[in-house]
């Protein structure tokens, strides 16, 4: 809005032609989310204890997360309302890219609002069915897949790093692996959302990754000297990511060891789709399993227990996800996730290598 509105008078105020940079207004959005989030987090938090919207914790997980039981849950709606209003204030609204984000991210965090409503209701951990999560979410996905590829012409052309001739066009199977892409990265992020802190930091770093990619993937002379896909218009994506990077900032500072409120399904989910989306539109699929590599490390713990446990009744790890593994095994909580963050962090730093591995 504030694009649109100021932008208009830029004859009169030559200072406004900055508008046109995406640049400036990332930062403007940047710095807009983290503020949202700090001016209203303190309220917010006592909203939740207000209204007893406390996380309920597993029976069967590690003893030293029971004392959390209580703690105000649904933080994710912070997130989520600091990163719409600041990407609506500072995004061209014309652009469709940024609706589609956006409508994939809001859905799925309605998923989430769902699971964590119904796990403060009635008093346990498990909240909704693994059938009706997948349900919603294979809705929701079809739904914003239909758009990118029906309605705004998306291409089907599987982009492959390191090789800079290989693109092989997957035709309709790219409907699946956009499925794929898009709920294994809510879940992905969803199951790593498990210690004080220890998601919202790789989120922060792929969100900050993929801010790069877009406005790279927008630009056509920039994308056509580093051999990437152009995609006109991507570049616009990267004022929301930078507004998760900086909302994920100021939730950070409540959601730091020891929380004082956890995110919940409702921004796991939600900034979980929204970066499968995002990575989707820039045809960046496979990067996103590379930066994103502890949401991927996190998934397969947890298959590979579940499969070892049903054909061997053996677990292959103390617990899954792999972060209760390492707390099992003598790390304190705030070791698992700094390190974990470090991790996450040289991941991005490849994932942006790749750039010119080409």
């Amino acid at each position: 809005m504030l694009y649109h509105l100021l932008y208009s008078f830029r004859e009169s105020f030559h200072a406004l032609q900055v508008f046109r940079y995406i640049t400036f207004r990332s930062l403007g959005a940047g710095l807009t989310s983290l503020l949202i989030c700090l001016a209203l987090g303190p309220r917010f938090i006592a909203m939740l204890k207000g209204k007893q919207y406390g996380q309920q914790i597993r029976d069967d997980g590690p003893q030293s997360h029971l004392k959390k039981s209580g703690t105000p849950t649904m933080g994710g709606i912070l997130i989520l309302l600091a990163v719409t209003v600041s990407t609506l204030l500072w995004s061209d609204l014309a652009n469709p890219y940024i609706w589609v984000v956006l409508g994939s991210m809001l859905s799925f965090g309605f998923i989430g609002w769902l699971d964590d409503y119904k796990k403060i209701k009635e008093a346990n951990s498990k909240g909704l069915s693994e059938r009706a999560k997948m349900l919603l979410q294979t809705l929701f996905a079809t739904v914003v897949i239909g758009v990118l590829f029906l309605v705004l012409g998306h291409d089907t052309h599987l982009n492959v790093p390191f090789f800079r001739e290989f693109s092989p066009d997957l035709h309709f199977f790219y409907w699946v692996f956009a499925w794929l892409v898009i709920v294994g990265s809510s879940n992905a992020v969803n199951l790593t959302d498990g210690l004080d802190g220890l998601a919202i930091g790789p989120i922060m770093s792929t969100a900050l990754t993929f801010g790069i990619f877009a406005y790279l993937a927008g630009n056509i002379k920039l994308a056509e000297y580093l051999y990437i896909p152009h995609v006109k218009d991507a570049g616009e994506l990267s004022i929301l990511c930078a507004s998760i990077v900086c909302s994920g900032m100021g939730f950070l500072w409540f959601n730091t060891y020891p929380a004082m409120v956890f995110m919940g399904d409702v921004g796991a989910l939600a900034l979980g789709a929204a970066l499968g989306t995002m990575a989707v539109i820039t045809q960046n699929e496979i990067v996103l399993a590379l930066v994103g590599g502890i949401f991927v490390l996190e998934a397969t713990s947890v298959i590979t227990q579940r499969i070892s446990y049903k054909l061997t009744k053996k677990r292959v790890f103390r617990m899954a996800p792999i972060h209760h593994h390492f707390e099992l095994s003598g790390w304190a909580e705030p070791q698992v996730t700094v390190r974990f963050w470090i991790i996450s962090l040289v991941l991005a730093m490849l994932g942006l290598a790749t750039l010119k591995l080409r």
